[in-house]
């Protein structure tokens, strides 16, 4: 997991960073180039992210390069899911402290939309 993402992770889960802060560092290592790496690492985090508010991020073309840009949305991420986010976080955090990998087993199951959303990206980046 990269440093960026370590040190959101840890201070969404002291309590020092917003929701809305956290979820544009989570996306934009999971989305960006140098994502590619950690997109196991960060898809429980991302499930939550995508469950709670699908337009909390917005993907923006970028003209100069290929790829997106990300930009924060104009709404802020629903209160009733904070909590589901903290604790995708914090087993993040957690298994990551243990292991020095994301175990992505210790975080619960996120239901029927996060496994299409999952099979749709896995569909695309394979024909891609």
């Amino acid at each position: 997991m990269s440093s960026p993402v370590k040190a959101a992770l840890e201070s969404y889960v002291a309590g020092r960073l917003q929701p809305e802060r956290f979820v544009i560092a989570v996306a934009t290592a999971y989305y960006g180039e140098q994502g590619a790496g950690s997109r196991e690492q960060l898809q429980p985090l991302i499930e939550v992210i995508e469950r709670a508010s699908p337009g909390i991020v917005e993907l923006g073309r970028v003209e100069a390069t290929p790829g997106f840009e990300l930009r924060l949305g104009e709404r802020p991420f629903p209160k009733q899911y904070e909590a589901a986010l903290r604790r995708a976080a914090e087993a993040c955090l957690a298994s990551e402290r243990t292991t020095g990998v994301l175990d992505v087993a210790s975080v619960p199951h996120l239901g029927l939309l996060a496994r299409v959303a999952r099979a749709i990206r896995r569909l695309f980046s394979s024909s891609g």
